[in-house]
């Protein structure tokens, strides 16, 4: 074969393909483009380069050099039309096709909503922000002393025990000698605020407290609670009483029936406890009390100089009543069902 006769079978092998492969419509076109001139048996391309045994021996380096390059051309050609066929797919048309109408609204989705006991906590905050109480934050592990001693709630208390605890065996103080357990109350707030803050305080603050009880309708071994302080000079047991009066109603309703019962913590003194009727039923969802002079003088307060009241207020108890929720265990269930109802 001449080299004139194989040049131009190349010019016109290369024309003819790339034609082909930019006016293919879809992936199925393409392919079929690609069968025709770049099959590895009956291509176009594979006929061609057979024809190179015809050239002559002096013509075969500038045929083959020709070949290569018509090669490479027509695969640039078929990757090209890959990727333009790869792009459409990927960004649909922006105008609009047929009838469609750009008016109708888009696919319906799912849209999330915050947990029940995050809703309380955002509206506990709230209602105690505008009776005058900031929030604060604590750590959910702590050692002995806030969680303890500086409570008023020496070594051999029973609320120490272990088995009433969940200590972290791995876990020590600076000291290397006193064990660090998970919170059990978040009256341990209390006594960082005290430590650092000089009277008056007024505060409140609201986290997860742990204690190894038997998960029942009304008990759960996490919960929340709602922690409040104020110091001051001249506070009183009405103070407490009325400042919890007024959160219940602004919370459950002015037709909530609140009732104090005498009570003891190491920590108050006088203590009571706090409960509503629901359901036929007195339900605790409390303790408080004047804060303890022991209390005040760890801290380095003057007992003689200032007073307060403290309480400490079940999150869960609040929103299950809140709620008509008869079992706390639904509200660690994560059933969607469940929480998507608040």
């Amino acid at each position: 074969m001449a080299l004139t006769d194989f040049l131009q079978n190349l010019d016109e092998l290369s024309t003819a393909a790339m034609a082909m492969f930019s006016s293919a419509g879809d992936a199925a076109a393409l392919e079929a483009a690609r069968i025709e001139f770049l099959g590895a048996k009956s291509g176009r391309l594979k006929t061609t380069q057979k024809q190179l045994g015809g050239v002559s021996k002096e013509d075969r380096p500038v045929a083959g050099k020709q070949f290569n390059e018509t090669k490479q051309k027509i695969d640039a050609a078929f990757k090209e039309a890959q990727q333009r066929l790869s792009s459409s797919a990927a960004s649909p048309v922006d105008k609009p096709q047929g009838n469609f109408d750009a008016t109708l609204p888009g696919a319906t989705f799912r849209v999330g909503r915050l947990h029940p006991i995050t809703q309380t906590i955002e509206e506990l905050k709230d209602i105690m922000g505008r009776l005058g109480f900031s929030v604060v934050e604590g750590p959910e592990i702590e050692d002995n002393w806030h969680n303890f001693e500086a409570l008023n709630i020496p070594l051999e208390h029973p609320a120490r025990d272990p088995l009433d605890n969940f200590y972290l065996a791995t876990a020590q103080t600076s000291n290397h000698d006193e064990m660090l357990l998970l919170r059990s109350q978040t009256s341990t707030v209390q006594i960082r605020v005290m430590e650092k803050t000089p009277p008056p305080v007024r505060m409140i603050s609201l986290g997860r407290v742990y204690r190894p009880d038997t998960a029942d309708a009304t008990h759960y071994p996490m919960f929340h609670q709602m922690e409040g302080l104020l110091i001051d000079s001249h506070v009183t047991m009405a103070d407490l009483k009325s400042v919890l009066r007024l959160f219940a109603t602004s919370y459950l309703g002015s037709d909530v029936h609140i009732r104090f019962r005498p009570s003891f913590f190491p920590f108050t003194e006088p203590s009571v406890e706090a409960d509503y009727w629901w359901n036929d039923n007195w339900i605790e969802f409390g303790g408080a009390g004047m804060v303890d002079p022991n209390v005040l003088q760890a801290v380095g307060y003057d007992p003689e100089e200032v007073t307060g009241f403290a309480f400490g207020l079940g999150v869960e108890r609040l929103c299950m009543r809140r709620h008509s929720i008869t079992d706390i265990r639904e509200l660690y269930k994560n059933d969607v069902r469940f929480l998507h109802q608040f």
